[in-house]
């Protein structure tokens, strides 16, 4: 559960949900993530089974990540939590504009 649900694990799995991607690429479509992060994230998401990993014998080396059935699950669930936050803190935000506006004019 650490592993899917840390600031990395969920990025890599909401990054792959759109489906199969290459190392650089997830690298640049997960900003601020470091080359060492990245790797790691993709080693234990792929060993607790949530991220396949395929390497292509080909020079230069080629390998490619997608998400495995368990991981396609627990990428929807994760994006719907997110979705919600967002949602929930919008809200949230219009509320407390909402009562500043109310104390400003009191």
């Amino acid at each position: 559960m650490n592993h899917v649900t840390s600031k990395w694990g969920v990025l890599v799995l909401l990054a792959l949900q759109d489906g199969t991607h290459r190392y650089s690429d997830l690298r640049r479509r997960i900003e601020g993530v470091s080359e060492r992060m990245l790797a790691q994230s993709l080693k234990t998401l792929e060993q607790d089974g949530f991220v396949r990993r395929v390497a292509y014998k080909v020079v230069p080396p080629h390998v490619e990540y997608s998400l495995t059935p368990l991981g396609e699950g627990a990428s929807e669930r994760i994006a719907a939590l997110a979705h919600f936050l967002e949602d929930a803190l919008n809200e949230q935000l219009l509320q407390q504009a909402d009562r500043a506006a109310e104390a400003a004019r009191a």
